[in-house]
């Protein structure tokens, strides 16, 4: 079964207002709740300044000179089966034989369009997004002198959108990075890439907000937002300041009326920041993200929690649970702490701590401040990486025969949003025939999403809501796109 991101589909569907994951063939259809985040929301339209650093700018051109080489198309190709239209029978040979039809391809190659940076030339490393390659059987690059080369894929990380191909390091120009922590809102940007397979297109604007989420997209979010126009196809291409340095990598827009129904000024783009930290981790761990963690279940402070626990204002995330033997129970971390900040950066919410901790590697030092009964209180936490996995048998007798692994944050957060209440789920992975999982009906491919063990949000969740067994075990499962309960036996 393929992964359970595929619930947050990408998908050309030109009529579905949302926001859109530029790739031109993957337009996304949910509707979008962004929420406003570190910094409000400025209207759309901004005229170019007639000098940067003192200096008289009459036009964009000298940067974009040295900044479009740097900026390339990216395609991806996946060979899909089709499915004949002769149903069952159309494999039989016999059949087809008896009836005179003659074979037909039954596979065809489907081929996307994105946009790519060059970030590493002496490496040949490039940036793009994850939804522009993913799946793909193969990738090709096309320069912005017209040579055509095939790309290595490295690796991509769906929770954030980020990918990372290599392509051949000869005669390659990169773009400068700069350090998009200290972008504000207000500052001009220029968006480069291949809108609709039309070749390079340059487009300017502001920045609207930083630190953007709540948006539809990938799991972890500090979204940059731009009245820049950002098109399908943008996917993947450079978010450049007036210097020529790379802000951000282009990866959404958004319009009511439906991605084809043209730009109104809100475009998103991952920082560069996160960008490389993903892009660094690809690298290192042969193409795979490892998140640390802090091992802790948390919740929204509103007025009435904020008022008990003595807070002047109701923000913070506040801890619910701390997992025995997690980075959190070892830094001292209690159920009923409140966490206001990490390593400097402000915590308003649950999911602004949950956000955090997922853009740290494993093994990052986070001081915490936290009030604890009211009275300020600074803890340093070594973060650790979560378990990707658990046998059943376990955590219940009655899972005996199943593999339970971990969803990425993307899949949980298509859970919570197709099912009411869920907090997201984990996944069923093998099932032994004949076992007491596989007897109650337990399938590989399954998505618990309730269990009457507790309340639980991914695999650490799960199986911390064992530590006291129920009598009764019942399971809430997601299957395909319908919805069961099963009793464990």
């Amino acid at each position: 079964m393929r992964p359970f991101p595929t619930l947050i589909a990408l998908s050309a569907a030109a009529a579905f207002g949302g926001f859109a994951a530029t790739g031109l063939n993957d337009l996304l259809q949910k509707p979008a709740n962004a929420a406003p985040a570190a910094a409000a929301a400025v209207p759309a339209a901004a005229a170019l300044p007639t000098a940067v650093d003192g200096q008289a700018l009459p036009s964009l051109a000298p940067m974009l000179k040295r900044v479009t080489p740097a900026v390339v198309s990216v395609y991806s190709r996946q060979t899909v089966r089709v499915a004949s239209p002769l149903g069952p029978f159309g494999d039989d040979p016999i059949f087809r034989r008896l009836l005179g039809i003659p074979d037909m391809p039954r596979e065809r190659v489907e081929r996307a369009l994105g946009s790519g940076v060059i970030v590493d030339a002496a490496r040949g490393y490039v940036l793009t997004n994850h939804h522009v390659v993913e799946n793909a059987d193969g990738v090709s690059v096309t320069l912005s002198d017209g040579r055509q080369v095939e790309a290595e894929f490295i690796g991509s990380d769906p929770d954030t959108d980020v990918a990372l191909i290599r392509i051949p390091s000869q005669n390659l120009t990169a773009v400068p990075m700069a350090n998009s922590d200290q972008l504000q809102v207000g500052d001009f940007v220029v968006a480069m890439g291949n809108p609709y397979g039309l070749g390079q297109t340059v487009t300017s604007g502001i920045v609207s907000a930083v630190g953007r989420s709540g948006i539809p997209v990938a799991g972890y979010q500090n979204f940059i937002q731009t009245d820049a126009s950002i098109n399908p196809g943008n996917s993947g291409g450079a978010l450049v300041d007036l210097q020529g340095r790379l802000v951000g990598i282009n990866t959404a827009s958004f319009n009511p009326r439906g991605s084809m129904a043209g730009n109104i000024g809100l475009g998103f783009a991952i920082p560069i920041n996160m960008a490389r930290g993903i892009m660094e981790q690809l690298i290192a761990n042969d193409g795979v993200v490892r998140r640390g963690t802090f091992g802790v279940e948390s919740q929204d402070v509103d007025e009435r929690v904020a008022r008990g626990l003595g807070l002047d204002l109701p923000r913070g995330a506040l801890v619910t649970r701390v997992y025995p033997g997690s980075a959190a129970a070892e830094a001292g971390l209690q159920p009923g702490d409140v966490v206001l900040a990490a390593n400097g950066q402000r915590i308003d919410n649950r999911a602004a701590l949950h956000n955090f901790e997922g853009l740290q590697p494993v093994g990052t030092r986070v001081a915490l401040d936290v009030r604890r009964d009211g009275k300020p209180l600074q803890l340093n936490v070594a973060l650790k990486e979560g378990a990707r996995s658990a046998d059943g048998a376990s955590l219940d007798p009655r899972l005996a025969g199943a593999t339970l692994k971990e969803m990425d944050e993307s899949a949980r957060q298509a859970v919570r949003g197709m099912i009411r209440g869920a907090q997201g789920g984990v996944q069923v992975g093998n099932v032994a025939r004949d076992s007491r999982a596989w007897n109650s009906g337990l399938r590989p491919g399954d998505i618990i999403v309730a269990s009457s063990s507790g309340e639980f949000g991914d695999l650490p969740g799960f199986r911390a809501s064992f530590e006291r067994k129920p009598a009764q075990l019942v399971l809430n499962i997601l299957r395909g796109r319908g919805t069961g309960r099963l009793l464990m036996q």
